[in-house]
């Protein structure tokens, strides 16, 4: 007996060890795996904060009010208001002058043109399309808010520092000092920066904005939308329920998997060689944008694709064909219809991996320094991430903040996509 309890013992012992065990590694495991979970969402939220704290100001810019004399001898001697001359007026000539009238005791030629400095160069071209948009105001005296400089915007937002020695910033002593006084009089204020999302690009920060961008994405989502969507539901229609079992539809199959995985540099390099060397497409334009990003994009969505088809219950399938429908039928009137929430699903997740794509649109050109806004799929244009690829390499202070304001911008859009795809699947998808 004393063995025989020893034995059982012994054996309790031994099963409650290996019981202790085994939840000491389930807890391991469950603590190491809420660790990883709050290292992602810690390194996530450093990011977002990164971003959002270097960002957040560009949707503000710094104006400058001046009281514009619009003269008439300056801008339309020969009093005809030609739309040609007004556009080609010395509208800048203007803005010096209200600078001088501002500040009489600047009379050196040295302190005016640092003067002049505190305005930004598309305050001329503010005075002229307010003048094309309304030539009553030739011959009068306005107060216009014009944009800073890129300088003076960065020191009121306290990018630059006034403490530091006058050697080591951009701005002088006495450009302060004419700052400071603007501010006192009332005449220096930020305001929403509403050139940053109605502008193109420019070579100065303070007029570069996203919209050109916006819409070259648009114009290159569309076609690659266009094309890819009925292109790889069909591929899928007809590899899931139309394809004989076969070596060429295996070999498809394992290409198209494989294709999902060549990084997009390679679907850069083949339209550039195709659409561009042989087919003589236009360079930097959506349409060849669109082209390559449909052939990235057109293996997930495939896979995707038949991924919900696979999904319908074979029973749909045999009802259909048991009630007499055709084979034709039975995929584009039952079985379609409740694939369509996955597919759509996967286009959307495939168009946001397009929206954010950079490496193929360079190849193709569409890197180039764009500042009119295309209105077709044939125009030069480029796209929100070769925006942001190019401010993020300009030396200007300035452009820092618009780098991480369009990458705010472009997050916004991707988020809002995938959240789409989440709805449109929770709405539409049926469970059996």
């Amino acid at each position: 007996m004393n063995k025989r309890s020893k034995g059982k013992h012994s054996a309790a012992e031994r099963i409650n060890a290996g019981l202790a065990r085994r939840r000491a590694v389930e807890r391991l495991f469950r603590y190491t795996g809420l660790l990883s979970l709050l290292l992602g969402l810690t390194f996530l939220c450093v990011l977002f904060f990164s971003i959002i704290s270097k960002g957040y100001t560009a949707f503000q810019q710094t104006f400058i009010q001046l009281e514009i004399h619009f003269d008439e001898q300056k801008l339309d001697p020969s009093g005809e208001k030609d739309y040609e001359a007004l556009s080609t007026a010395d509208y800048g000539s203007l803005v010096k002058k209200s600078l001088r009238t501002a500040f009489p005791a600047v009379t050196s030629r040295q302190e005016q043109r640092r003067l002049y400095e505190l305005v930004s160069f598309g305050a001329a071209y503010q005075l002229r399309d307010m003048v094309l948009a309304d030539s009553a105001l030739i011959g009068q005296t306005s107060r216009v808010w014009v944009p800073a400089s890129d300088d003076v915007d960065m020191l009121v937002k306290g990018h630059i520092k006034r403490g530091v020695v006058e050697a080591e910033r951009r701005l002088r002593d006495i450009q302060l000092v004419w700052l400071d006084k603007l501010e006192t009089e009332g005449r220096l204020s930020l305001k929403f920066n509403t050139a940053f999302f109605t502008s193109g690009d420019s070579r100065e920060p303070e007029l570069a904005g996203i919209w050109g961008a916006l819409m070259g994405s648009i114009l290159t989502l569309s076609v690659a939308l266009t094309l890819s969507f009925p292109i790889g539901v069909a591929t899928a229609i007809y590899l899931e329920e139309f394809a004989p079992r076969s070596r060429w539809s295996d070999l498809i199959e394992v290409n198209i998997n494989n294709l999902a995985a060549v990084p997009s540099i390679v679907f850069g390099l083949l339209g550039l060689a195709v659409f561009i060397n042989f087919m003589s497409f236009p360079r930097s334009a959506p349409l060849v944008g669109g082209l390559v990003l449909t052939l990235m994009t057109l293996p997930t969505i495939i896979i995707a694709s038949r991924a919900a088809l696979r999904a319908v219950p074979p029973s749909i399938r045999e009802a259909a064909l048991g009630v007499g429908a055709s084979k034709m039928q039975t995929v584009f009137f039952h079985v379609l219809p409740l694939a369509l929430p996955g597919m759509l699903t996967g286009t959307i997740i495939g168009m946001a991996q397009a929206l954010g794509e950079t490496a193929p649109l360079l190849m193709i050109g569409m890197v180039a320094f764009i500042v009119d806004i295309p209105s077709s799929i044939f125009e030069p244009a480029t796209v929100l991430p070769v925006q942001i690829f190019l401010w993020a390499d300009s030396p200007e202070r300035a452009f820092i903040e618009r780098t991480s304001a369009a990458i705010m911008v472009l997050l916004g859009f991707l988020i809002a996509m995938n959240a789409l795809a989440v709805i449109l699947r929770k709405k539409l998808e049926r469970r059996w």
